[in-house]
């Protein structure tokens, strides 16, 4: 069974477990409408300040400024007249501004160029003090600060521990590790 602060997630109810996360995903969820609301999107209530703070704990603040109309233009479907930095930052902000204290990151960074990935990496990091966060990578990278790292293969934990320790262990962890250093 999964329990979030010992309580098994069979005995919440749905909607109360769902405000529990937020989510940046490989893919920026974005729509049709104005970086404000995309920002705020879901949340009720919220003040400009409120969004142009997410903004900037994102590092969006800067190019959300130099747009057309600001924090008012509207971004496109899916936000395409966007770089995929711009929109991977802008789903940063709404997830910082919802402020979840679980935080799901799916391959937020694998579909950036190297100079958007520092930035989006660097807002990630502010984003996930202080709060549980699960991080699905490929890139090692991306996990080898965490507390817990877990190696999954065909489905099943493979290893677990920390990045010093998987190390050590020469298995599955070091091998993808050496892989991906150049």
């Amino acid at each position: 069974h999964i329990t979030i602060d010992g309580v098994d997630v069979r005995d919440y109810k749905l909607s109360d477990l769902r405000n529990l996360f937020g989510m940046v995903s490989q893919e920026a969820i974005l729509f049709n409408d104005t970086v404000f609301n995309n920002i705020a999107f879901g949340l009720k209530g919220v003040t400009m300040e409120q969004v142009k703070e997410a903004a900037t704990i994102a590092n969006a603040h800067d190019f959300i400024s130099k747009l057309s109309d600001g924090y008012q233009t509207v971004i496109g479907d899916r936000g395409n007249k966007l770089s995929g930095g711009e929109r991977q930052r802008l789903t940063i902000a709404r997830a910082v501004l919802a402020n979840p204290p679980i935080l799901i990151l799916d391959e937020a960074t694998s579909s950036l160029d190297s100079g958007s990935e520092k930035l989006v990496q660097d807002a990630l990091t502010k984003l996930m003090r202080g709060r549980t966060t699960i991080v699905i990578a490929h890139r090692l990278s991306t996990i080898q600060y965490a507390d817990e790292i877990i190696v999954m293969q065909e489905g099943k934990i493979a290893e677990r521990g920390n990045h010093i320790s998987l190390m050590a262990k020469s298995g599955i962890y070091k091998r993808l590790v050496e892989l991906q250093a150049f």
